[in-house]
Formats: structure tokens, sequence, C-alpha cells
């Protein structure tokens, strides 16, 4: 079994925050992304893979004015309010970030055997000018991302994935780095589904990516939230 990073998930108060906050931050405006009807949310994205992290993507994320989702709690914790309200005071911020896997179902187990309820698998497509998307995608009722968004949320894609339709950024993800108070807890989690590419160390909670843009070496944090 092996998981790997498959986006990080900037989320923002509105998008055209998004949109801003990107260009300002990473020296890049993000191209378009689409709508998820079942979330009420929708996104930009931006491609961002390296020979590490060959299908990465950046995906800026924000709740849809006027849209209201099917489910009772959108993903990603966007409906908790000390989220929200973050993001209102202090700007776009990465959140979270979620992993593919070749078995969702089986990813699913392991998780729960190792103690965490990721979520049922959800299947989901939306159509693109290159044909449809299809993918699982792993959600909690209550919307969770768990352990303040180092766990990742798993996804397994159909025959199609979005990362090498979209075109080169300018932007490279280098390293994705998981910080934890006590860190066995998040390490024995990754193990479980095979994650690659992700460093676990002991510190206050925070999730950082190192991303080298046309504005220099930028680290996005989470910072607990």
């Amino acid at each position: 079994m092996e998981a790997r990073i498959d986006h990080l998930v900037v989320a923002a108060a509105n998008l055209d925050e998004g949109a801003a906050w990107c260009e300002a931050t990473l020296g890049v405006r993000p191209g378009p992304g689409g709508e998820h009807p079942l979330m009420g949310t929708h996104n930009l994205l931006l491609r961002v893979a390296t020979v590490n992290y060959p299908r990465a993507y950046l995906e800026i994320l924000a709740v849809q004015p006027g849209r209201t989702p099917q489910r009772s709690r959108r993903w990603f914790d966007l409906d908790d309010a000390s989220v929200r309200d973050a993001l209102r005071r202090e700007g776009p911020r990465l959140l979270h970030f979620v992993a593919s896997v070749p078995d969702v179902a089986r990813s699913v187990a392991a998780l729960k055997d190792a103690g965490h309820d990721r979520g049922e698998p959800l299947r989901a497509s939306r159509m693109t000018p290159r044909g449809l998307l299809e993918w699982q995608i792993t959600l909690r009722e209550d919307g969770q991302r768990l352990l303040h968004g180092t766990l990742p949320t798993l996804i397994q894609w159909g025959d199609t994935h979005p990362a090498p339709a979209l075109p080169e950024s300018g932007i490279t993800l280098q390293a994705l780095c998981a910080y934890a108070p006590e860190p066995a807890t998040l390490e024995h989690a990754y193990r479980a589904i095979g994650l690659q590419g992700v460093t676990v160390k002991t510190g206050a909670t925070n999730l950082c990516a190192v991303l080298d843009t046309p504005r220099g070496r930028v680290r996005l944090q989470s910072k607990g939230l």
C-alpha cells in the first residue's frame, strides 16, 4: 500500500481573495478550477509537480456564495467557526492536504485499524474540457480533517488525473512537513497507509509546505488551525 501527496488545500474566505493572495505570495495567478455542488465550494488550481511529487497541485478553495451544500457539513472544516474566523481575519492559509491511494477502501480500513475514522469513500465526478474526471474521496459527516489537518483526506482517481492538464506554473513543491507535539500517533497513521513524501517532526501542531516560486522560496503554514 502506498499513498502519495495529491494536492495541497489552501482555504480562503472567498475565491477573489484567494486569487489575490496567490499572486501576491507566490507570484502567479492561479488557473480556473471548478465547482463542487455537493460541498457548496469552488476552487482555483495550480500545478506544483516535481520529480518527487509527480502529480501534485495546489488548490485554492472557498465557500461558493449562494450555494447550499448537499451535505450537513462542508469538507475540510470549512463550516468550523474558528476556521472561518481565522480566514476572515488573517487571510488565506494552508489548511490541509489530500493523498492519492490505489485502493481507497483498503486505506480507509488501515486507518481505522490505526484508530482514525477518515470517513467513507464517496464517488464523485465533474466534466472538464479534456473529458470526465472521476474519483472516490473520503468524507466524514462532520467535515473534520482530523489531527488539525495533518492526517490527509484520501482520494482514488479514475482513469484520468487533473494534474497533467494543468499548465506549468513556475511553482514547484519541494517538501511537506507535519509537526505534532507527540508525533508517534501521526507516524503510525502515515505508516498504515504507506504515505510517502511527508516528513514528521516534533513541535507545535503545524503543516508546512515549501515551494519554489517566481518570488523565491515560500513556506506555507497551517499554524495549528
